[in-house]
């Protein structure tokens, strides 16, 4: 019997199928919602310096960062972006 992902595991330790999915998200979201590549690097880049991301997800908000850093109308819960 193997263990449940558990919900402080890292994105690589959780099934490959959903880990692949946030990226297959990301691609999909329409190019009118979806941010420019260099202000969604610029936003990952604050994300990368920030104490509250772990694992890939926000402690303030719980989203997945590159989810949210993806979308137009997004903003970072500390306003860093």
């Amino acid at each position: 019997m193997s263990s449940p992902n558990c919900k402080r595991c890292l994105l690589n330790e959780l099934d490959g199928e959903y880990f692949k999915s946030i990226y297959q998200y990301i691609e999909n979201i329409p190019l009118e919602q979806k941010a420019p590549p260099r202000e969604y690097g610029r936003r990952l880049a604050l994300c990368k310096n920030c104490g509250d991301l772990q694992n890939g997800m926000c402690a303030q908000c719980g989203c997945f960062a590159e989810v949210r850093a993806a979308k137009l109308r997004q903003a970072c819960p500390w306003g860093k972006w």
